[in-house]
């Protein structure tokens, strides 16, 4: 299935009303008892309504404006895409042209003033280097490289360098499982957009028709609890949360037992974004996984690290600290939209060999897209002639 395809999805009914349920803390340790977990108590949540599926005697003349429709939500899909690194695009190209301007040929002066427009663009000095170089050998090999050429070897080389991020566009490249829930652990330091990422994930999730079940794990600011509360009602999705100050795993203890036993697809737990103490960060992180693990043995399935991509070259900092830390398997960039900063995507991706899993591209429920590197190219270069 390619990018696009998940808009060909049929919808279901956006969720009226969602459930937060309160647990008692619990001080859990590396081997929770049955006895020592609190089970919460719940109430009734609304099921979201289903549109039934067509029926098989719908003329072909339907099928066409449904194709037609879905074509509609590709290129806007793809507007939306280059409006939303339209910074990123106009700062990179608008150096890049005055770079090369009044230049016939890819030489040495050429190369020197594309390594400073790649390293002003937040895309990292490790990528540039590798980019200037595979660019160098194809102007070796070739022996002559006009400046046109050079967006299209830009290009590839960009694309290469980036991890792929999906092996499918279903439940918005969740692979969820029949069975025991697919448990997602979402890490970031506070500011980066984490608990709006969760958020908009779990609405995609309702819409595809999952049960989500979300953690609120960062105990230790009751305005991260609030607001996710706000997010799992406006998703649809069911939240587990104790007081400010509980113990971290013990909420994400109680969400997954509350989940397998309600028949969840998928559970998002938000967790703490502290980073001024490493060693800290690390035992807790290590404690809510080993205390899932209890539940679903091999849980958490994914940890997503948030980033925040308008913070340029803080952003790597960032991913060396939690990749430290804790086991970071994919990336979610936010805010692209509202900075020239965007190719810290390709030098965190290439850097860390960690694929970007989403980016964020504006504050709307619908704008956390699935990424695709062959999409991000296309958004900043345009389509290749």
């Amino acid at each position: 299935m390619g990018f696009f395809d998940l808009f060909k999805r049929k919808k279901v009914e956006e969720p009226k009303s969602e459930e937060i349920v309160t647990t008692t803390p619990v001080e859990v340790t590396e081997e929770p008892t049955a006895e020592e977990a609190t089970t919460p108590t719940e109430t009734p949540v609304e099921t979201p309504t289903e549109i039934p599926a067509p029926e098989a005697e719908e003329s072909k003349e339907a099928e066409v404006v449904e194709e037609d429709n879905e074509e509609v939500d590709i290129e806007a899909e793809r507007k939306e895409l280059e409006e939303g690194l339209g910074k990123t695009k106009e700062g990179f190209f608008g150096r890049l042209k005055r770079a090369i301007a009044g230049r016939t040929t890819v030489d040495a002066d050429v190369l020197d003033d594309l390594e400073e427009v790649l390293i002003t663009s937040d895309v990292g000095v490790e990528t540039t280097v590798k980019i200037i170089n595979a660019i160098e050998e194809r102007v070796a090999r070739d022996k002559y490289m006009n400046t046109s050429e050079l967006h299209d070897i830009l290009r590839e080389e960009i694309a290469k360098l980036m991890e792929e991020s999906h092996r499918s566009t279903e439940d918005f490249g969740i692979e969820v499982k029949e069975g025991l829930p697919y448990v997602m652990m979402v890490v970031g330091v506070n500011g980066a957009g984490k608990t709006t990422t969760i958020g908009k994930l779990a609405a995609k999730l309702t819409r595809a028709g999952r049960k989500v079940y979300i953690g609120a794990a960062d105990t230790f600011r009751a305005a991260a609890i609030d607001q996710l509360a706000v997010w799992a009602e406006r998703a649809g999705a069911t939240m587990i949360r104790q007081d400010m100050g509980s113990d971290p795993a013990s909420v994400a203890y109680d969400t997954l037992r509350s989940a397998v036993a309600n028949g969840a697809d998928v559970v998002l737990i938000d967790t703490a974004g502290r980073l001024h103490n490493k060693v800290g960060l690390m035992k807790e992180l290590t404690k809510i996984r080993n205390v899932m693990s209890k539940v679903i043995p091999d849980a958490p399935h994914e940890v997503m690290l948030v980033l925040d991509g308008s913070t340029g070259q803080n952003a790597f900092e960032q991913a060396k600290q939690f990749t430290e830390a804790t086991q970071v398997t994919s990336l979610t960039i936010t805010k692209l939209d509202g900075t020239a900063k965007g190719g810290v995507v390709i030098g965190i991706s290439d850097k860390f060999h960690i694929p970007v899993r989403y980016i964020g591209i504006g504050e709307g429920i619908d704008q956390l897209k699935m990424f695709d590197r062959k999409e991000f190219v296309r958004a900043l270069f345009g389509d290749k002639k």
